[in-house]
C-alpha cells in the first residue's frame, strides 16, 4: 500500500526538496502541501494523508497547534515533526500533543523514507542517539511531569513497567520481545494494556511519560 504524505512547511524550497526525494522512494507518494498549520488542518481533512511531515515555526498557526487539532479530530494521519538540531522548543510539546515523532531537517533522503516508513506503520520515531535528548531536555521545564502520582506507574505490572521502559529506550516490539524473550504479540498486547492504562495515545506518549515521571532517566 502507498503511503501518502503531506509536506507542511513555509519555506517552498524545503516543501519541493521534500516532495522531489520522498516521490522518487517506492511506496511513498506526496499528495499535497501546506504553508502553515492552518492550511494543513485544511489539506489533511480533504486528502486525509498517512503522515504529515510538520514544520513548527510557521506564520498564522504553527505546527503544534496545528498537531494538536489534527490529532483532536481523530483522523488517521501520524504527525511527524520536522526540527533542526538545536533543540527547538516547541519539539517537546509537539510530542506531547500527540506527535509521532521527529525528523530532523538536514535527514538524507534514505532517513527520510524511512522515518515516513516507521510513522505510517504505527511506531514511534525514537531514535535514542537525538529523540532521548529532546525528550530529556524538556522533561526537565514541562509542568506535565508534575504529576498526583510521583512513579506514574501505580497501575502497571512489573512486567509491563519493563515493558514501558524499553519503549522509552527507543526499542521496537521485536526488539522487545527479543530482550525479553517472548512473543512480539505478547509484547503488543503488553503496549495496549499500557496505553490504556495510562490514557496515552501512541508509543511517542508512552516514552515522554516515562521520562516525565523519572522511569526513565539520561544514560
Amino acid at each position: 500500500m502507498t503511503i501518502r504524505v503531506l509536506i507542511v512547511d513555509d519555506q517552498v524550497m524545503v516543501r519541493e526538496g521534500f516532495s522531489v526525494l520522498l516521490n522518487a522512494m517506492d511506496g511513498i507518494e506526496v499528495v499535497g502541501e501546506a504553508v502553515d498549520g492552518r492550511e494543513a488542518i485544511e489539506q489533511v481533512a480533504a486528502l486525509r494523508p498517512d503522515v504529515v511531515l510538520m514544520d513548527i515555526r510557521m506564520p498564522r498557526m504553527n505546527g503544534l497547534e496545528a498537531t494538536r487539532e489534527i490529532v483532536a479530530a481523530d483522523t488517521d494521519a501520524k504527525v511527524l515533526v520536522l526540527t533542526t538540531f538545536d533543540l527547538d522548543e516547541y519539539v517537546y510539546q509537539a510530542l506531547r500533543a500527540g506527535a509521532s515523532g521527529f525528523l530532523l531537517k538536514d535527514a538524507s533522503a534514505r532517513q527520510l523514507a524511512d522515518g515516513v516508513r516507521v510513522v505510517a506503520a504505527g511506531e514511534a520515531l525514537l531514535a535514542p542517539s537525538v529523540t532521548k535528548r529532546l525528550i530529556v531536555e524538556f522533561s526537565k521545564i514541562s509542568e506535565a511531569r508534575k504529576l498526583a502520582d510521583p512513579t506514574g506507574t501505580g497501575e502497571l505490572t512489573e512486567r509491563e513497567t519493563e515493558v514501558l521502559v524499553l519503549i522509552a529506550q527507543g526499542l521496537s516490539n521485536a526488539e522487545i520481545a527479543d530482550r525479553l524473550v517472548v512473543a512480539e504479540s505478547t509484547i503488543k498486547t503488553h503496549v495496549s494494556r499500557i496505553l490504556v492504562k495510562l490514557g496515552l495515545r501512541d508509543r511517542t506518549q508512552a516514552a515522554v511519560y516515562a521520562y516525565e515521571t523519572r522511569l526513565v532517566t539520561p544514560a
